[in-house]
């Protein structure tokens, strides 16, 4: 009995430190605005990866956001899919509490359930009960809009102003939910462009904010770099020789991995070099409208003096490839190359000129943003505030306390056709599939991963949920490029480790998810 109540009083103090340390440091983090309650402004990229130069193209973003504030070298997404990611995004949840498993209806994107359960207790509804002002423009989830998800007269809760596109992220020829009616876009350039329509639509929301009005958060969610990568006119042949990164993955395909991996073609084809090069151009090239929305946003805040009580967070809702491992262009791949993106951040009492080496991830987004608002983060979020993280400065990652050393990454295949024209598959269910029968994913293209910290060494254990229990280990200090799997020869006693780090995380929810995992 003493041993329980001792424990039940070392969780009272527990709770009581957090709430000390949570309200001190967002007093000391707002104290250069602390007569107004701070403004945000999301942007979210779609598919900018990082590993294969994805930042390059976004010169006045880095200079106006990481330069001027904090750019974390390692964020991470719950899965390396859309809709599951922008649904822990706007959830702070894993995958496996959220439930949108894929980008299909079925799969939970945008599904009734997902709008009856999941979209109340989203982040937008806690800033707008806070008193804040909500916008929203751009790519929500991937089916939203669509008939069977309700259609257009579906507007999620806590927005006040709401500019949903229909379905998946397009530049032309598009739909829109514009407070619950439907507004219909052509090709013409200068009327449709979607990064610009955004742009403008942010312009007239800023418009009516002021200095002394309500505090506002506008989430600004573009199409680029997705397919079908359509540059803005003004540049569509800016980085005319540019090829895509041979990076140390690129058109090679090791052994020990799992079988979608298997089935790539290697050497590259010269059709498929030529797809991914020009790809890659365009996808540089749909980034630089977006560069120019932020620069125009920036403007017009510092113009109207809220710059300095604004924070502006830049990320992306999954990586990308582009040749690594065979695969010619996707993402859903368990490699670094898909599960990292961007994120920068700028704002009061953020120290310019930071960068850091803290893991942070998606489902840490709107934590954080509830936190800055001066609210408490919910206990049923998975994710946890990254204020601990931005006020660390100088940043210093040697006497810095971890803020995250264990995460999860979920997927969960998805397939739409069987192939019967290509042998290997055997009626395989399948989806995205090029021409030369390289396919992306497949039903059982299904796993969950722990990233695991352990100095001076950080692990990767994946394990599939397929019909061989395939698994993948890496040691990623020094193989970057996840070219060898270390399972037949890794200490049996470390991958024991690891897969019950893996089955915990798999499990958890709330505070759970954020326990450091015992050795």
């Amino acid at each position: 009995m003493a041993s329980v109540c001792k424990r039940g009083v070392d969780q009272v103090e527990k709770r009581l430190l957090d709430m000390f340390f949570f309200v001190a440091t967002l007093a000391v983090f707002l104290s250069p605005c602390c007569a107004q309650p701070p403004n945000f402004v999301f942007v979210l990229t779609d598919d900018q990866d990082t590993e294969i130069g994805g930042q390059t193209p976004i010169k006045k973003i880095r200079n106006l956001i990481g330069n001027e504030g904090i750019t974390f070298q390692n964020m991470f997404v719950s899965s390396p899919l859309c809709c599951p990611s922008r649904s822990s995004i706007m959830t702070g949840k894993y995958v496996h509490n959220h439930h949108a498993a894929n980008n299909s209806l079925s799969g939970g994107c945008s599904s009734h359930s997902w709008q009856k359960e999941q979209e109340p207790r989203a982040f937008a509804v806690h800033l707008q009960e806070a008193g804040y002002t909500t916008m929203f423009a751009g790519k929500y989830l991937n089916q939203y809009g669509t008939k069977a998800a309700g259609g257009v007269a579906h507007v999620p809760p806590g927005w006040d102003e709401w500019i949903g596109l229909v379905g998946n992220s397009k530049y032309y020829d598009y739909q829109l939910s514009i407070n619950g009616k439907v507004e219909k876009h052509g090709s013409n350039y200068k009327k449709d462009y979607f990064t610009n329509y955004i742009n403008r639509k942010a312009e007239k929301f800023l418009a009516a904010q002021s200095p002394g009005g309500k505090p506002f958060f506008m989430m600004l969610s573009t199409p680029a770099c997705h397919a079908p990568f359509t540059p803005a006119d003004p540049y569509n042949n800016s980085f005319p020789d540019q090829q895509a990164p041979r990076t140390g993955s690129f058109n090679v395909k090791p052994k020990n991995k799992h079988w979608l991996i298997q089935q790539t073609i290697v050497p590259l084809p010269n059709n498929t070099v030529t797809y991914i090069d020009k790809t890659f151009r365009n996808r540089w090239r749909t980034l630089l409208s977006v560069d120019d929305m932020v620069e125009n946003v920036y403007n017009i805040l510092k113009q109207k003096g809220m710059l300095d009580n604004t924070f502006i967070f830049f990320s992306s809702d999954n990586g990308y490839h582009l040749g690594q491992f065979g695969l010619p262009y996707d993402k859903r791949q368990l490699y670094e190359f898909d599960v990292r993106v961007p994120l920068m951040v700028r704002g009061p009492g953020i120290e310019p000129g930071q960068v850091t080496q803290q893991n942070a991830m998606n489902i840490d987004l709107g934590p954080t943003f509830i936190a800055l608002a001066g609210r408490q983060v919910p206990s049923y979020m998975d994710g946890k505030s990254l204020i601990p993280v931005l006020t660390t400065a100088p940043h210093n990652n040697k006497t810095a306390p971890t803020f995250r050393s264990e995460f999860l990454v979920e997927h969960y295949g998805e397939h739409g056709f069987i192939i019967t024209g290509c042998p290997q598959y055997r009626g395989q269910g399948l989806f995205n599939c090029d021409p030369n029968c390289v396919c992306e994913d497949s039903w059982n293209n299904t796993y969950t991963c722990v990233r695991s910290d352990r100095p001076p060494h950080v692990y990767k254990y994946c394990a599939m949920k397929d019909d061989v229990n395939f698994v993948e280990v890496y040691e990623l200090t020094g193989d970057h490029y996840e070219l060898e799997n270390l399972v037949s020869k890794a200490d049996p006693s470390l991958l024991a480790s690891l897969k019950d780090d893996l089955k915990r995380l798999e499990a958890c929810s709330g505070a759970s998810c954020n326990t450091p995992l015992g050795r």
